[in-house]
């Protein structure tokens, strides 16, 4: 089925009107921010005093769409700069892509930390020293807004790994998201109910970018494909069980603070790169900040956001498709014993009692 225009509309519109659109959008926002500013601080120290949640959230969004616009214009410049588009694939292209794309994430997060007085905080995680030379697949926990953000920013300024990416194909919204990462290895994931015949699906896409992985390349995958929440969780499980795979929905039902994994993506980023060693990543701290009204209701936020790695070996990964399947599960597990260690009270279940007392 095709997608409705509505949904993401084609590359001529975003690369056109909406990129354009942003920009000027962005000069319009500079000259009048001030005076906002100044009348929203005062009916918010009036109304809510010790929070300026509105005022928070007014400059955050008046930041991001300064820097969007930003990059938005650098990227035009290097279009031009490098052919006008003819030379975007070369190795110049790719290493200034990425450097721009790490100093752009470098500038946003120290502006969201002090804005939302959060901190990343790593634990034993050391990924400049895992299998140097060589390629990682880093498959990751997803649960709140921006953790692709957290996880892209690490391995590019701190581990100095080249992410490849996973996204979902509608955060090509973005006018910066679209143009950067279009013009690195990224492959945004369109679901199966809006792909187009013949599209390759999401495993067929995912083998192909990692293939391509260079010696400091890092394939980052998100396997649950989505936040973890209560009717999600139900609904995959329940799944699971449909399909037989009794076995895989016990284990899904007894780990409460995630959802069951999709293997097919992780397994053929495997056999497309069989010496490439593999990172399970476990984070807490965004799980209460799943919608705008969560992230309004938190500010501000003063979270501490924490990310474990784990690593495994190609020597040390099952041969079959099964067994791998339950290795996967069996790392799930380990993510979910360490989610409850850190922080309990921000399980699914927690989150399904908080709604219902809602």
């Amino acid at each position: 089925m095709a997608s409705a225009w509505w949904r993401l509309p084609p590359v001529w519109v975003r690369r056109l009107l909406i990129a354009p659109l942003l920009v000027i959008g962005a000069f319009v926002w500079m000259p009048v921010a001030v005076w906002l500013g100044v009348a929203v601080l005062a009916i918010v120290a009036w109304a809510l005093p010790g929070r300026l949640r509105l005022t928070r959230v007014l400059w955050l969004a008046g930041f991001y769409l300064l820097w969007d616009a930003f990059a938005v214009a650098v990227l035009g410049v290097m279009w031009v700069q490098y052919g006008f588009g003819r030379r975007m694939r070369s190795e110049a292209s790719q290493r200034d892509h990425y450097a721009l794309a790490s100093s752009m994430l470098r500038l946003l997060f120290a502006q969201v930390r002090w804005t939302l007085r959060l901190d990343v905080d790593l634990e034993d995680a050391d990924l400049d020293q895992i299998a140097p030379g060589r390629p990682l697949i880093v498959v990751c926990r997803h649960a709140g807004p921006g953790d692709s953000f957290v996880m892209v920013d690490a391995l590019l300024n701190r581990f100095k790994r080249n992410p490849a990416i996973v996204l979902k194909d509608t955060l090509q919204w973005d006018p910066a998201i679209d143009l950067l990462l279009n013009r690195i290895p990224t492959r945004f994931i369109t679901p199966r109910r809006h792909r187009r015949p013949g599209d390759p699906g999401g495993a067929e896409t995912i083998a192909a970018l990692a293939g391509d992985l260079g010696p400091e390349g890092a394939l980052l995958i998100f396997p649950e494909g989505a936040n973890a929440t209560p009717k999600r969780r139900a609904r995959r499980i329940a799944a699971l069980r449909e399909a037989g795979r009794h076995s895989l929905a016990d284990r899904a039902e007894a780990m409460p603070h995630v959802m069951p994994p999709h293997p097919g993506g992780v397994l053929a980023a495997m056999e497309a790169r069989p010496d490439a060693a593999v990172v399970v990543v476990a984070h807490t701290g965004l799980e209460r900040l799943s919608t705008v009204a969560d992230v309004w209701r938190e500010l501000p936020v003063d979270k501490r956001i924490v990310l474990k790695g784990w690593t495994t070996d190609p020597a040390e990964i099952p041969a079959g498709r099964e067994e791998r399947e339950a290795w996967l599960y069996s790392w799930w597990e380990t993510v979910d014993r360490w989610i409850a260690g850190q922080k309990p009270e921000v399980s699914v279940r927690a989150q399904a009692a908080g709604e219902r007392a809602g």
